[in-house]
C-alpha cells in the first residue's frame, strides 16, 4: 500500500467536523449584533454554490468588521462545543494515515481549544501540525508556513477542505487539491474548480490514496 503524499492537511468546519447545522443556527444571531442580513434558509443550493467573497457580498458584511465576527464566533461554538462533532468516518482516515506513515495537519480559522476538544484527546494527539485562528482569506499563509515547520515539498502534500476558498489557498501554496462534498459548498460548485481528488464521503479518501501504487513523490 503506498500513499502518494507525505503530509495531508484538513480544513476543520465542515471537513472534519459536522458544524454546518451549528453556523445556520447562529447565522441571524451574529448578523444582527454585527450589522449584516440574516440569512435565508430558503435559498441554501444558491449560497452553497457561492464561494466566500460572493456570500460575504450577498449579505453585505462590512469587511472590516470580519476579524471581529470571527472572534465571536469562535468564541459562541466554544460555548456551544458539545454540539459539534466529527463526521463519521473521520477518525479512520487519520488513523489510517498515520498508521500509514503520513503525517496530518488540521489548517483552520477557528480556535485551537475548539479544535482539539471536538477530535478529543486520544484524536488530537495524532495531528502532527496545527495551525489555527487563520483569516478567512489567510490559509494560503498558513500553508506556506506549515510547509517549512514540516519539512516537506509542496508536492508531497494534498490539502483537503470543503469551500472555494480552501482550493484557491492550496493551489496558491502548490499543493494537491482534495475537495469533499460532505459540508459547505455544493459537489457540483466545487467539481467546477477541478480538485485533483472530490471525495463524496471520508472512506474515499482512504480508497483514493492507497490504491495508486507508484505514485509517490519521493519515488
Amino acid at each position: 500500500m503506498t500513499i502518494p503524499y507525505t503530509l495531508v492537511i484538513f480544513d476543520f468546519d465542515g471537513t472534519l467536523a459536522d458544524s454546518f447545522g451549528w453556523f445556520l443556527d447562529i447565522f441571524d444571531e451574529v448578523a444582527d449584533k454585527f450589522g449584516y442580513d440574516r440569512g435565508d434558509r430558503n435559498n441554501l443550493r444558491a449560497l452553497r454554490d457561492m464561494g466566500a467573497r460572493e456570500l460575504l457580498a450577498y449579505h453585505r458584511v462590512p469587511m472590516w468588521k470580519l476579524p471581529m465576527i470571527m472572534t465571536h464566533v469562535r468564541k459562541l461554538q466554544g460555548q456551544h462545543i458539545d454540539r459539534i462533532t466529527l463526521f463519521d468516518g473521520i477518525g479512520e482516515v487519520i488513523t489510517t494515515l498515520k498508521h500509514q506513515g503520513v503525517k496530518v495537519a488540521v489548517v483552520t480559522s477557528n480556535a485551537r481549544d475548539n479544535v482539539e476538544t471536538v477530535l478529543g484527546a486520544d484524536m488530537a494527539t495524532l495531528i502532527d501540525h496545527y495551525a489555527c485562528g487563520a483569516s478567512l482569506f489567510g490559509k494560503a499563509a498558513k500553508f506556506k508556513a506549515l510547509l517549512k515547520t514540516a519539512g516537506t515539498e509542496a508536492r508531497c502534500v494534498l490539502s483537503v477542505g470543503d469551500e472555494i476558498r480552501d482550493i484557491e489557498a492550496a493551489r496558491v501554496a502548490g499543493f494537491k487539491v482534495g475537495a469533499v462534498s460532505w459540508g459547505f459548498a455544493n459537489a457540483d460548485r466545487l467539481r467546477r474548480e477541478n480538485p485533483d481528488h472530490l471525495f463524496e464521503c471520508p472512506q474515499d479518501i482512504l480508497a483514493a490514496l492507497t490504491t495508486q501504487p507508484g505514485l509517490h513523490p519521493n519515488i
